[in-house]
């Protein structure tokens, strides 16, 4: 039997516009959410900081440990981004805007998925769901939108032989000066420059190759990208930074991000499905594999069981080469007029530019009145979403049940004495909430404490030998601390603290 087919006018909902239109709804409305993450309030401060001083801070402003000390704060173009946008529209602004960048990062990255429509939807929407991990208003968000960019740019110059390769360095520039994670830039075009030296040595022919002549301008647009890296604050500096951070032992040993993912945890098993479902497309596909997708897929394998704040960049980077290996896997078992029809709804494989929006032809059983009402319940129903999560009262509930938010206020009122000790969770949410009456003890910028103070912070919080004299050489008289900890228990029973506040998340001592 023969499929009837008709060509949609321009303005015909079709079955793959709404398909695509559904894709990127959900997507949208997936990233719209209350803030969780604790590291988004001192990025806030920051922002205003820089705004309300009109100059980048070289010393740290935040802190009573480290005052005056120097700090790169490699992130200061985002804040002031992300707090722009907080200044003008509150928390609903901010989430707005977070859920626009991450839609705007996807809507690049599908231009080069290549393959059947329902294969791409598929995969797109398992990358933003294992991405989602990381989909939190800071700097390393505006980094994943760079990166998007960047793969884009070298996907179109190996397909197609691009011209805008030429704008990475200027991406390197504006990157720099935005998140320390720039590095990923240099990485990308690292693997793809070595990607490309491998299928020139080994003949690949079934994807466009970079000849060995164009891997020229990748060499050069990489050296004045690393030249431009000291067009920032903090100067050369910036060159180091990367390798700094990832030295901090102490990331490794005690913070969540930057473990090796624990695979009991339920954000892990869609980056489990990814990488299991690439491994399964490229092994069932007669097509052989392209150097440059393999290089793209291990690197950012490696650097996801590195650390696991890099799962949201794999859900990223590895969506063109999943679709393009699941697309011809699943081919091999298309009877041949479904095949056909498959095709029809293909991006272009050799083409830099996969349409955003497929004129694929109509089947006669398609609807366009009834895809209308499937479209609008959608997004009557993304709406309600939305609605709820920008809703203020919401916003309150989410900080009192996950931030000392009553024990922040009991301190506001009551004014005690500090130095205050707080705990490392909370010491962005106390920057954003207290200074500058209280400079925090310790916060999310581990780049700034070092590995010697974390140690001896993590030594008191867990009652170790000498916590007191630790505390008395701070100068601490001021202790904001979960109410389960092991420094609360031993605080309740040390006659030199009086306790001025509890509930059942917070504590708050003061030295008598």
């Amino acid at each position: 039997m023969t499929l009837r087919t008709t060509q949609p006018s321009p303005r015909s909902l079709t079955i793959p516009r709404l398909l695509v239109a559904i894709v990127f709804i959900a997507i949208f409305t997936m990233a719209v959410r209350l803030p969780a993450d604790t590291d988004t309030w001192w990025h806030l401060r920051s922002g205003q900081y820089i705004l309300e001083n009109q100059t980048v801070p070289t010393t740290d402003p935040f802190s009573h440990t480290r005052a005056g000390a120097a700090w790169i704060d490699h992130g200061w173009l985002a804040q002031v981004f992300w707090y722009s946008l907080y200044a003008l529209g509150g928390w609903p602004g901010l989430s707005l805007g977070l859920a626009a960048l991450v839609t705007l990062t996807f809507g690049l990255v599908w231009q080069v998925t290549p393959g059947n429509l329902y294969i791409r939807a598929f995969v797109m929407i398992l990358g933003a769901i294992t991405s989602a991990v990381i989909w939190v208003a800071r700097p390393q968000m505006v980094s994943f939108l760079l990166a998007g960019l960047v793969l884009v740019l070298l996907e179109k110059y190996k397909r197609a032989g691009s011209r805008w390769i030429y704008a990475f360095p200027l991406i390197v520039l504006l990157w720099v000066n935005i998140h320390g994670g720039y590095a990923i830039a240099f990485m990308l075009l690292g693997v793809y420059i070595v990607g490309e030296i491998f299928n020139n040595l080994t003949g690949h022919s079934e994807d466009p190759v970079v000849a060995w002549p164009q891997l020229g301008p990748l060499l050069v647009v990489g050296a004045i990208g690393f030249a431009l890296v000291v067009v920032n604050p903090h100067g050369w500096q910036m060159w180091l930074y990367p390798f700094r951070t990832v030295g901090i032992g102490a990331l490794r040993d005690f913070i969540q991000e930057w473990r090796s993912p624990d695979f009991h945890l339920l954000f892990t098993w869609p980056f489990i499905g990814m990488l299991l479902l690439a491994l399964a497309a490229m092994g069932r596909s007669t097509r052989r594999a392209d150097w440059t997708d393999l290089a793209v897929l291990g690197l950012w394998t490696f650097w996801s069981l590195f650390a696991a704040r890099n799962i949201g960049l794999f859900g990223l980077l590895a969506v063109p080469a999943l679709a393009r290996y699941a697309d011809a896997a699943w081919g091999q078992y298309l009877p041949g007029e479904r095949k056909r029809v498959s095709r029809e709804l293909e991006g272009t494989e050799k083409t830099s530019q996969v349409p955003l929006v497929p004129s694929a032809p109509m089947s006669s059983f398609s609807s366009p009145r009834l895809n209308w009402i499937l479209l609008g319940l959608v997004v009557f129903a993304a709406l309600l979403k939305i609605g709820i999560a920008l809703n203020p009262q919401e916003a309150i509930k989410a900080e009192q049940e996950a931030l000392p938010a009553k024990a922040v206020e009991f301190i506001q009122q009551t004014k005690p004495a500090g130095p205050l000790f707080n705990s490392y969770n909370w010491g962005g949410y106390l920057i954003f909430k207290l200074w500058p009456d209280y400079p925090v003890y310790i916060d999310g910028r581990t780049d700034l404490y070092d590995d010697v103070f974390i140690r001896r912070y993590l030594d008191v919080v867990s009652g170790g030998e000498g916590w007191q004299q630790a505390l008395a050489e701070d100068g601490v008289n001021l202790v904001l601390i979960e109410s389960d900890s092991t420094l609360a228990r031993f605080l309740k029973g040390d006659p030199a603290w009086d306790t001025l506040y509890q509930d059942k998340m917070a504590t708050v001592f003061a030295r008598r």
